[in-house]
């Protein structure tokens, strides 16, 4: 009879989280009161941004990373849209450049400068303009430099080349029309040949973005999905969503066969999001709540049981967004 140990080789026995120092906080950052459904802040090696509340319009804030402390009542914006901001994406090839999409149905591309801003941006390098109504997502191509998928309330996904001369951009280079309904979440796979949505109608897409096809779809009626993720080259997708008893609940699926998850798990009964976050490096998922202090972290495995938990980081302050 041979034995089998009950614990696994992990390279993360002990993960655990810990809030910076006082000294290594951001303070007075006027965060957005908007309700909607996103990160609302993005990082990159040199900036924090931060979408923020906004007289008359939609702005965001962005902070060098090494600036930390108070922040100055009077800090310069990056402001220029006429609704609110809905969500900022940093482009994964040029550090000093931020995309924006907004409630006026606009998206916009900013050039951040090196040095600390002097005053506000209000002109944008590029504008583009083709959703009908206002666009909640957008998402940078991993692979393909210059190139920025939008996704709108007119449930139309639109595909941008940012790489022409135009200051204002009214063609996309494709639209993708799949969805009966309002898209929540986008997810490139590594090489960005594969594009996974979450939609309101519950329902998990993977759509080759070249040719605008839907390869695969979920129908599996217990999980209603919010935020999807691929997992790096796992070929594996993971989402957050409620059960049919609206319990909080994660997922992992198999990318080319939706058909059932490969694993289903209830988390809790609260009612805020998950965010879903992985980190292709140490194949670490962290899911963050929205709205209770929470951030749970899992190791990805290749093998069953796929999933791993290993830890949980908790706060008595509610989180808002993640970056």
């Amino acid at each position: 009879m041979s034995w089998h140990p009950q614990y696994r080789s992990s390279k993360f026995r002990h993960v655990y989280g810990k809030a910076a120092g006082k000294e290594k906080c951001y303070d007075c950052v006027p965060i957005t009161l908007n309700v909607h459904d996103n990160h609302f802040c993005a990082v990159n090696p040199n900036f924090i941004a931060v979408v923020t509340e906004c007289a008359g319009g939609g702005a965001f804030l962005v902070i060098p990373i090494k600036q930390t402390g108070k922040l100055d009542p009077h800090y310069p914006k990056v402001c220029g849209h006429k609704g609110n901001v809905l969500d900022i994406k940093w482009n994964p090839f040029n550090d000093f450049v931020i995309a924006s999409c907004s409630e006026d149905s606009t998206v916009k591309i900013w050039d951040i400068p090196n040095q600390l801003l002097k005053k506000n941006i209000t002109s944008p390098k590029k504008e583009l303009l083709g959703h009908a109504r206002r666009v909640g997502l957008i998402e940078w191509h991993p692979t393909a430099d210059n190139i920025l998928f939008s996704s709108g309330y007119d449930y139309k996904i639109m595909i941008w080349n940012l790489d022409v001369k135009d200051a204002v951009i009214s063609n996309p280079v494709k639209i993708l029309d799949a969805h009966p309904d309002v898209v929540l979440s986008m997810s490139f796979n590594t090489d960005g040949s594969l594009l996974a949505t979450a939609c309101r109608d519950r329902k998990i897409r993977v759509i080759d973005p070249r040719a605008g096809t839907v390869l695969q779809e979920t129908n599996y009626k217990s999980h209603k999905v919010n935020k999807v993720l691929f997992l790096g080259n796992m070929k594996k997708l993971f989402s957050t969503g409620t059960s049919r008893w609206n319990n909080r609940q994660i997922a992992l699926w198999d990318q080319n066969d939706l058909s059932v998850p490969l694993l289903e798990e209830d988390l809790d009964g609260s009612s805020g999001l998950l965010f879903p976050i992985y980190d292709t490096d140490t194949h670490m998922l962290y899911v963050v709540g929205k709205g209770d202090g929470n951030i749970r972290y899992y190791e990805i495995s290749p093998e069953k049981p796929y999933l791993n938990y290993l830890m949980e980081y908790r706060s008595h302050l509610p989180q808002k967004g993640i970056g």
